[in-house]
């Protein structure tokens, strides 16, 4: 069977998509590190344990939320436990679960972070769209999330990396 190559039009998007990921992520990350000593990932582990209740989250929830492998959830949680902005506990009725749990001062480390990281994901993403290019962008990007990971996804060759 002939593959549905892309046209021009898709081409071009696929391939600003693509290189928009890589480099936006690199500059939130150069960001980060620069201005508050967190690696983006860092500040997202704190951000989603700052939200939920209690700031603490089951270790396998955590990776799910991050959308990566529980290998390298448990690598980042022993690095940030090292800094004291994370520390481990066992999940109440269930011996083999761990919950992580945003500490004080890694809350006191996010909430100094959170202002200059916003500053840059404003400005590199949110001023340069009208109100109804942000609304189109965020609708897309859902679509496109919920093809890939919710029940209808596509089967891939091995599972999503949160579940390994």
């Amino acid at each position: 069977m002939e593959p549905r190559w892309l046209s021009p039009e898709e081409q071009r998007a696929w391939r600003a998509y693509r290189d928009l990921g890589l480099v936006l992520e690199d500059a939130l990350d150069q960001e980060l590190r620069h201005k508050s000593g967190l690696s983006h990932l860092y500040y997202s582990v704190m951000v989603f344990l700052s939200e939920a209740p209690e700031r603490r989250l089951r270790m396998t929830d955590l990776a799910e939320q991050l959308k990566i492998a529980r290998t390298r959830l448990s690598y980042t949680v022993t690095r940030m436990e090292e800094r004291g902005w994370v520390r481990r506990e066992d999940a109440p009725g269930d011996g083999r679960a761990q919950l992580a749990v945003l500490t004080e001062e890694g809350l006191t480390a996010l909430e100094q972070a959170a202002p200059s990281h916003v500053a840059t994901v404003r400005a590199a993403v949110f001023d340069r769209l009208t109100p109804e290019q942000a609304r189109a962008f965020g609708e897309a990007c859902e679509i496109i999330l919920a093809g890939l990971t919710g029940p209808d996804r596509p089967a891939f060759p091995a599972d999503l990396p949160w579940r390994r």
